[in-house]
C-alpha cells in the first residue's frame, strides 16, 4: 500500500505543475491575442506581417473554450494595468 500512496501523490504533483504550466500557457495566449487583436497589419513590417499571421493562425485554431480561458486568464491583468495608469 505505501507504493500505490507514493504513486497517488508523484501523479498528485505532476498534476499540479501541468495544472500550473497550463494557467501560464493560457496567460501567453490571451496576452498574445490581446497584442494581435491591438496591431495595425498596414504598419507592421513586412518580416513581422509572416509572423503575427502564424500567431493569429494559431490562436485561431484553439477550441473556443481554450480561448475563452486564455483571455480571462490575462483580462482581470490588464484591466488592472488599465485602472494603474487613470490613477
Amino acid at each position: 500500500m505505501p507504493h500505490r500512496d507514493q504513486e497517488i501523490t508523484m501523479l498528485r504533483r505532476e498534476l499540479e505543475i501541468l495544472m500550473a504550466e497550463r494557467q501560464t500557457l493560457l496567460r501567453v495566449v490571451g496576452a498574445t491575442a490581446a497584442l494581435i487583436a491591438c496591431l495595425d497589419s498596414k504598419r507592421l513590417p513586412v518580416g513581422a506581417i509572416e509572423s503575427a499571421d502564424l500567431v493569429a493562425t494559431t490562436i485561431n485554431s484553439l477550441p473556443e473554450e481554450t480561448l475563452q480561458d486564455a483571455l480571462k486568464a490575462v483580462r482581470a491583468e490588464i484591466e488592472s494595468e488599465d485602472s494603474d495608469h487613470d490613477n
